[in-house]
């Protein structure tokens, strides 16, 4: 592409497609090269004044997937409106006044994408980005996340978006056709002797199934966790998507299951959705009767086949009883590992003097923290090393 068109109206309207879609590979939308100039040649054979012509044919090249239409559609309104080159190619069609309706989840996502686009870096700039990059990663890591900026809450949902939890097989008791496996199969062994009256007999084997063991959830919602725990939702959006066995459930002064509001794709409209379903987010806590329904209605539901269960919560509890350390035993005998994440262990002289974390404590097979990134990865590479014994998941809840 020459300079004199570069500064032609068509080289204006490259220019701005080139950087729409820059926009939307920032918020998340795939576009490659080949897809902007598939674009720019495309924008060139439709009506450059009719905008739902524009937009139809830039979606048609830009959206291949369902989940990413509404971003697209965000992105369009806010990049075309407010480009200067877009207003000069549509003087002579105005644009019909919109009534103002409620943000939807992924627009805060296309607005920061658009603003970074708008920005030009000089070289100087970019060079030093790149030097303190390292060392601004190594602080995030360490940082807690209820002292973060909301510029670097958005780094660090990031960052947790790409996260992924290797899958760590538990043995059933099960077993399929396997050649390597210790178990003869009788059954079909002798079944395919008869193809050959007995002469020649092929050995066939039987191995154990293993699958990925499922994880269910329990997150604090209360007013002192609230922060952490959407932090975390967003890691268990990420693991939700390669592990499809991932309940998810919320407790205040109630408890409520969120499962399939976090499956939704784009994670803005899942944690939204999320939000929506609960009544008392950031509200009191209250522990003990929380458990009480999830093992009265859930526990055998989700925590069957050698379930992990990660509780999140700073155990500090309204109403501190027998009642709460009963409940905990009986989640404890009812899953294969309950792992407590605890805030409060950010603190290196944390010692448990709250009564509810002292009735807690003793039923929990690891103590971990979970106030930052450093403590997330930790927490992944405790449950890719699981051991493969299956010592609780014979143990149903009592009824």
């Amino acid at each position: 592409m020459t300079i004199d068109h570069l500064s032609s109206p068509v080289g204006r309207t490259a220019d701005n497609i080139i950087g729409f879609a820059r926009a939307l590979r920032t918020a998340g939308v795939p576009v490659g090269p080949g897809a902007a100039i598939d674009a720019v040649n495309a924008i060139q054979l439709v009506e450059i004044g009719n905008r739902a012509d524009v937009f139809a044919t830039l979606q048609a090249i830009f959206v291949k997937r369902h989940e990413h239409a509404l971003i697209f559609a965000q992105a369009f309104d806010l990049f075309f409106r407010a480009a200067d080159e877009w207003k000069q190619m549509l003087d002579s069609v105005p644009l019909p006044d919109q009534p103002r309706k409620k943000t939807p989840p992924a627009s805060r996502r296309v607005q920061e994408a658009f603003s970074q686009s708008q920005i030009t870096e000089t070289p100087q700039a970019k060079a030093e980005e790149i030097r303190l990059s390292v060392s601004d990663k190594e602080i995030l890591q360490k940082k807690d996340f209820a002292q973060m900026t909301a510029a670097e809450i958005a780094e660090v949902t990031r960052a947790i978006a790409g996260m992924k939890l290797p899958q760590a097989e538990l043995r059933t008791r099960r077993y399929r056709p396997d050649a390597r496996g210790l178990r003869l199969d009788m059954r079909r062994t002798l079944r395919g002797s008869l193809r050959t009256g007995g002469d020649i007999v092929d050995i066939y084997r039987l191995g154990r199934i293993e699958k990925p063991a499922p994880i269910v959830a329990l997150l604090d919602i209360s007013g002192s966790m609230s922060e952490y725990t959407r932090l975390f939702l967003h890691f268990l959006h990420a693991i939700t998507d390669a592990r499809k066995r991932v309940s998810v459930f919320l407790f205040g002064t109630r408890l409520t299951n969120v499962t399939r509001a976090l499956r939704a794709r784009d994670p803005d409209e899942a944690l939204a959705s999320c939000s929506s379903a609960v009544e008392d987010w950031a509200g009191g806590t209250r522990i003990a009767t929380s458990l009480h329904t999830f093992n009265k209605l859930w526990g055998r539901r989700v925590l069957g086949q050698g379930a992990i269960v990660l509780l999140i919560s700073d155990g500090l509890e309204r109403e501190a009883d027998a009642r709460l350390a009963f409940e905990m035993d009986r989640l404890h005998r009812s899953c294969r590992r309950l792992i407590w994440l605890n805030p409060l262990l950010r603190y290196g002289g944390f010692e448990p003097k709250a009564q509810g974390i002292k009735m807690m404590l003793p039923h929990v097979d690891e103590f971990r923290p979970v106030h930052n990134l450093k403590s997330i990865e930790g927490l992944i590479g405790a449950l890719s090393s699981m051991p493969q014994t299956h010592h609780r998941s014979l143990i149903r809840p009592a009824a």
